[in-house]
């Protein structure tokens, strides 16, 4: 049965990667929190909706991992802005330093748990776990400039997702490989 489904794993990386790439932009200071509207409503919408759908579609499939990933990551979307639109002001910032913590700490063993994956997915899970550690490290050391670094790796992470999501799409439409989602293999010796 799961060889008739189609792929989702590309719609959860596209929603994670469209909306880290917006609010890592606030973190690196390329714009301020003013900006925030836009990010929450991409959270609700792309970010959180989008991944849990393919969290769902993934079970059928038999993908833990993917079922695992994109349902935990759809509902960090949507516990994020939830804080940021309406809770944020009545929690302690360490509180939220731990918040981003504990969400590396989970990704460190999503990492771990995707090496069986493309190395393109495991990129993704490596960027987003050191993401979320500096951005806890910001959080409870005050230090701006560390928040900015967690923006910038956080661009990186969702740079790294949307290449995963567009080799899976741009592969699958082309029926090859177009975008390589492994590190380069030697070509075999032909046989005679």
């Amino acid at each position: 049965m799961g060889g008739n489904l189609s792929n989702p794993a590309p719609l959860g990386l596209a929603g994670f990667a469209f909306t880290t790439w917006m609010l890592s932009m606030i973190n690196a200071g390329w714009y301020s929190a003013d900006s925030m509207g836009l990010v929450l409503a991409l959270a609700f919408a792309f970010g959180g909706t989008a991944q849990m759908i393919a969290g769902v579609m993934e079970f059928p499939r038999g993908n833990t991992l993917g079922t695992v990933a994109f349902l935990s990551y759809g509902a960090f979307w949507w516990s994020f802005a939830l804080f940021a639109a309406f809770l944020g002001t009545k929690v302690p910032e360490s509180f939220v330093g731990w918040y981003l913590f504990v969400w590396g700490v989970f990704t460190f063993y999503m990492w771990i748990g995707s090496m069986h994956t493309s190395t393109s997915v495991q990129l993704v899970f490596l960027a987003l776990w050191i993401t979320f550690g500096l951005l806890a490290i910001g959080v409870w050391s005050g230090m701006a400039m560390i928040t900015r670094l967690g923006g910038y790796t956080g661009l990186i992470t969702a740079a790294l997702a949307f290449y995963a999501s567009a080799a899976m799409v741009i592969n699958e439409s082309f029926g090859r490989t177009v975008l390589p989602t492994h590190p380069y293999v030697a070509p075999q010796p032909r046989a005679a």
